[in-house]
């Protein structure tokens, strides 16, 4: 008796088995074309439903981030490279062939005040926040090209996210040292006749005579402008990124992060210009916005207009 129980068994199991393999081959084919079919409208960036109630949570691949890695690795990042290395290159050049543009009179050991010290405080805690924000920017950029098989996955790891902490968590100060700045500044730097001559000669690059200036003269107004343009367009874009939690699409994010790089590299490749002149490029420029001073014979010589006026209010 037990041993006709366990055919009995063996019977109806085996013949289960058989039924479910004689319905595999429509099953089958039905799986496949609904995990094609499934596969073709997630690939091609199509939504389903969820519970999430987050933007976009309906959607498990974004398309638009193909074409975003596309801009950002084929163009942003070449380009980027192109303009940084070009403008020190040329500022280089520029050095080699020409050097510092000297004083043509000697000292007089008489000074005159250019810069309060707000100005100064606010002019190098601005530049100390851009030089920070461009470097880890950079790195984040570049870094992977160099410093990761330099530094090592472990080291770079670490490194790559104390860059990105310092960019999220300084640049918002950036934004507001900027903005004061513009605000304090901006009357020192509107465009007048005197600035079209300056540019006409090059700054004194063109004739014998340097060309006269004011209080700012018509390169200084230039990079006052830029800053100002182009660092709104940074801050802005990178104010997007920086608080996600807005309801931000991804679409969006990427462009915000395509025109902050742009813009970014931009700025930075225009920085170097303004660097070299305040540095190594025009003797005693760094003087004023470090000790607040300035020789007559420099102000004289640079910005005649504004030393004829410091003249005139000292009598």
């Amino acid at each position: 008796m037990p041993f006709l129980s366990l055919m009995l068994v063996l019977l109806i199991t085996l013949s289960f088995s058989g039924l479910a393999q004689a319905a595999s081959p429509s099953e089958a084919k039905v799986a496949g074309f609904a995990s094609t079919a499934y596969w073709d409208a997630i690939s091609k960036g199509e939504s389903g439903r969820t519970q999430s109630q987050a933007n976009e949570a309906g959607q498990l691949i974004n398309v638009q981030g193909e074409e975003w890695r596309h801009w950002r690795n084929q163009w942003i990042t070449p380009a980027g490279a192109y303009a940084l290395g070009g403008t020190l290159a040329v500022l280089l050049i520029f050095y080699l062939l020409v050097g510092q543009n000297k004083l043509d009179s000697a000292r007089t050991g008489n000074t005159i005040e250019r810069w309060k010290r707000f100005d100064r405080a606010m002019h190098w805690t601005v530049a100390t926040l851009f030089i920070i924000l461009a470097i880890s920017g950079l790195s984040l950029l570049y870094g992977k090209f160099f410093l990761r098989d330099a530094l090592g996955a472990s080291l770079w790891g670490n490194y790559a996210t104390l860059c990105k902490l310092a960019h999220n968590y300084l640049g918002p100060l950036f934004v507001l040292g900027l903005l004061l700045m513009i605000v304090k500044w901006m009357k020192h730097n509107v465009f007048n006749r005197t600035d079209l001559t300056w540019f006409l000669q090059g700054g004194g690059m063109v004739g014998k005579a340097h060309p006269s200036a004011g209080y700012m003269n018509g390169g200084e107004k230039a990079w006052f402008w830029v800053l100002t343009l182009v660092g709104i367009v940074v801050c802005a874009s990178g104010l997007v990124m920086d608080f996600p939690n807005f309801g931000q699409y991804r679409e969006t994010m990427q462009l915000a992060n395509l025109i902050h790089g742009g813009a970014s590299l931009l700025l930075i490749a225009a920085s170097f210009g303004h660097i070299y002149i305040g540095t190594a490029g025009t003797e005693g420029a760094l003087e004023g916005m470090k000790t607040g001073y300035v020789d007559e014979t420099w102000a004289k010589q640079h910005h005649d207009q504004w030393y004829d006026e410091v003249k005139k209010s000292d009598r």
